[in-house]
């Protein structure tokens, strides 16, 4: 957002040496001494314990805060006791030894690299993976160099906040200031921020603010005051960000990924379901006046397609209107979501490129009341894609869009993506033509392992395919390692031509497009065939932008090209499947 984009000049140094001391965690007051501290309201009493020695008592402090000063170096290893004995983790740990059941971790913080002067907003392309199944944070770091010269801009990486277990999609996090032992130490996590750096790539972490996961969060022991059991959640009672400690927790974490880690943006996941935009804005806020001359960008996910939210410190949100419509006339599914945008999906597509969101305030053919006006926002509040880990892995199988649609489709659509003026983002194997699943997977045991099962296999019974029990047995078991390892991305026996494709696309977009995107507005557009588009933008440097989409066998016969130089062509929208984007001065 170019409102928020600000000189480097001043990333470090006094303005972070004056930044107040956090509330959450534990704090080093010397060589060998630090402060703990713990929001326990509903405790009577809380005890320190460290390694190897006994629980010493806490001091309670004013509105629930519990403190204790006591010799303690980074690498000691300490946890809370409760009155009744029951050991838990610190909540705001930074890192963990033995999971989120083990011992948490007293660690130092990382100084900032004040040598990286960040990238605009407008330069980004996504690039979304999953540590895991790459083996950890230094398997991640070995593949920039490739996403470099494919030309992917940022490295968008799934939560990695601890969770149950050794393998997770990451949303299932308890402890979100700790990275997961099973990525690698915090030391890897930084190193690998810094190697993207050195890259020129950017790094995004997507954070989980809405919820915690059913194995390992202990808040509700002493602190149930941290939820709001009247604001009802797919998770159970929201968190109660309208309370400042709850508030302060996730502004802090947000705080500590970008200033520590060096992050250079946040994706924060499902905050519809966190129900406060009051303190969304807030957050924003706070989080940018924390790290004053950085770059820094905000994206959110929200169903609610809460518009105004990006105009107040958010840069911008998955549009997953513009996936779920594509996704209908790339592959004929109408279940589900799919079902509000089965009607004239051409028209709805027609609006999303033209105005951002296809559903602005009226009621959805599920009888949702969704959306508020967004042709106002520049086009790059809007973060585009065919692919990502929900609209993968929320299948009952984890298919890919390669197996779904026919491709001289997809790759006209790969085109429109790659260089229309929203801003794009790929998912992990997307670019490699991968063919392999993306499917949901834990590492939880015994009951909880049995639930989550079940409850996985009852999300499908709506649907005719998962019908009968029988046909929802095959839908593969979260918690078996084999889901896990069928998750890793393959390329396909295509990867040569899609990773030709988008590196010819993401070097034109940078050329291109890229220059004349602060100041672009749309001009319009509109559905020119059942299953084919037009749209024109206006460009910051006056030239237009032309763009011609069919996604039909018979092609856009009533298509009118415009004037100006074409800057790239797939396949023959006019007589078949295909795109072509002009790029003219009129």
């Amino acid at each position: 957002m170019s409102t928020h984009t600000r000189s480097p000049a001043a990333a470090s140094g006094p303005a972070a040496a004056s930044r107040p001391a956090p509330l959450w965690g534990p704090l080093l007051t010397g060589a060998d001494t630090a402060r703990f501290r713990l929001w326990a309201p509903s405790s009577p009493a809380l005890a320190l314990e460290i390694a190897g020695e006994g629980p010493v008592a806490m001091q309670p402090g004013p509105d629930g805060w519990f403190s204790l000063d006591t010799k303690a170096a980074p690498g000691t290893r300490y946890r809370f006791v409760l009155p009744d004995g029951t050991a838990v983790p610190d909540p705001a740990a930074r890192a963990q030894s033995g999971g989120v059941h083990g011992w948490s971790v007293l660690r130092a913080p990382f100084a900032p690299d004040a040598g990286w002067p960040g990238r605009p907003w407008e330069e980004t392309v996504l690039w979304e993976a999953h540590a895991g199944v790459f083996g950890g944070f230094e398997g991640l770091a070995a593949e920039l160099p490739r996403l470099k010269a494919l030309g992917i801009t940022a490295l968008e990486i799934m939560p990695v906040n601890a969770f149950s277990g050794s393998r997770n999609w990451g949303y299932d996090g308890v402890l979100p200031f700790a990275p997961a032992e099973a990525y690698g130490p915090p030391e890897a996590l930084h190193a690998l921020v810094g190697a993207a750096h050195r890259e020129g790539l950017m790094v995004f972490l997507d954070v989980v603010y809405n919820h915690f996961g059913p194995d390992g969060n202990f808040l509700n022991a002493y602190a149930p005051e941290f939820f709001d059991t009247s604001e009802d959640t797919p998770w159970g009672g929201a968190v109660a960000v309208s309370r400042p400690e709850v508030a302060a927790f996730f502004t802090e974490n947000a705080v500590m990924w970008l200033g520590e880690y060096g992050m250079d943006g946040l994706r924060f996941d499902a905050v519809h379901a966190i129900g406060n935009p009051a303190f969304l804005d807030r957050m924003a806020a706070d989080i940018r006046a924390a790290l004053p001359g950085r770059r820094i960008h905000l994206v959110l996910e929200n169903e609610d397609n809460d518009a105004p939210r990006l105009e107040a410190g958010f840069d911008a949100q998955w549009n997953d209107d513009f996936h779920n419509t594509l996704h209908v006339l790339l592959t004929g599914e109408t279940e589900g979501y799919y079902a509000d945008f089965a009607e004239a999906p051409a028209r709805r597509l027609a609006r999303c490129l033209a105005e951002g969101f296809v559903w602005q305030g009226e009621t959805t053919p599920r009888g949702r009341v969704r959306g508020r006006a967004s042709g106002h926002l520049r086009p790059t509040a809007f973060v585009n894609f065919l692919q990502n880990h929900d609209q993968t892995g929320n299948r009952a199988m984890g298919d890919r869009l390669l197996t779904l649609a026919e491709p001289a489709a997809l790759r006209a659509a790969t085109v429109a993506l790659a260089l229309m003026p929203a801003i794009p983002m790929l998912f992990m194997g997307e670019e490699q033509g991968a063919v392999t699943p993306f499917q949901f997977f834990t590492d939880f045991h015994d009951d909880l392992a049995e639930a989550v099962r079940e409850g996985r296999r009852r999300e499908f019974a709506h649907f005719p395919a998962f019908a009968n029990p029988e046909a929802r047995a095959r839908i593969p078991d979260p918690n078996a390692p084999e889901t896990f390892l069928r998750s890793r991305p393959v390329p396909g026996p295509d990867a040569a031509a899609w990773e030709a494709l988008w590196r010819a696309l993401l070097d034109l977009r940078a050329r291109q497009i890229v220059p004349r995107l602060a100041g672009a507005s749309a001009l319009g557009a509109e559905a020119i065939g059942p299953r084919a588009v037009s749209a024109a933008w206006r460009m910051g440097d006056g030239a237009r932008l032309d763009l011609l989409l069919s996604l039909d066998p018979a092609g856009a016969p009533d298509a009118i090209c415009p004037p100006g130089p074409v800057l790239f062509t797939e396949g023959d929208p006019l007589g078949g499947a295909g795109c072509t984007v002009w790029l003219g001065a009129s």
